[in-house]
């Protein structure tokens, strides 16, 4: 009786994902379904575990950002829906984008002069460019002088990589002897 219970509540919930047309909060979800926001987790947890299942591979998973969760097609499939909707395949981001972005996502939030002391050149127009397609988002001000924007990148972002979290992004690793081509010398 209670295994019936779950399963009513699961596909519940997985109907409000799938007819939601953005990603919408727990607490959304919570109201909807006249349920604990505790109890909306644990729900889109079991969700998880059915479409990452090694057993049954589905076509969906369950992406979180921000507070936000959203049902989304699995990264993997991504040429062959292009295909099937005769999309044109995604532009490729160019090696200035791609520096940027790396910078934004594991800074952020962070401004234009942050991102260019970091890189070394001006990121103003490759910024306008990820913000232009999406990828990057202001969030707000700096209380530096200027007032300079603070940026973020944006949910497209995770799906652009095949990310349902920046958890999943590798760790960030500034050691000095992990660098490459660099010579480790002896402490005298």
């Amino acid at each position: 009786m209670e295994n019936d219970h779950l399963l009513q509540r699961l596909a519940q919930l997985e109907a409000l994902l799938f007819i939601a047309p953005e990603a919408v909060t727990i607490t959304q979800l919570a109201v909807a379904l006249d349920a604990s926001t505790d109890e909306v987790n644990d729900w889109l947890d079991e969700l998880d575990k059915v479409y990452t299942s090694i057993e049954m591979p589905r076509g969906v998973r369950i992406e979180r950002f921000r507070g936000r969760v959203q049902l989304v097609t699995m990264p993997e499939a991504a040429l062959l829906i292009e295909k099937f909707l005769g999309l044109e395949m995604e532009a490729r981001l160019s090696q200035a984008a791609l520096e940027t972005l790396a910078i934004i996502l594991y800074k952020q939030p962070i401004t234009r002069p942050q991102i260019d002391a970091i890189r070394g050149v001006s990121s103003d127009a490759v910024l306008r460019g990820l913000v232009y397609k999406g990828f990057v988002q202001e969030v707000g001000r700096d209380d530096s002088p200027g007032r300079p924007i603070l940026y973020a990148v944006t949910q497209d972002v995770l799906r652009h990589f095949g990310l349902t979290s920046l958890a999943e992004l590798p760790p960030l690793q500034l050691d000095q002897e992990e660098l490459p081509n660099e010579r480790s010398t002896p402490d005298v």
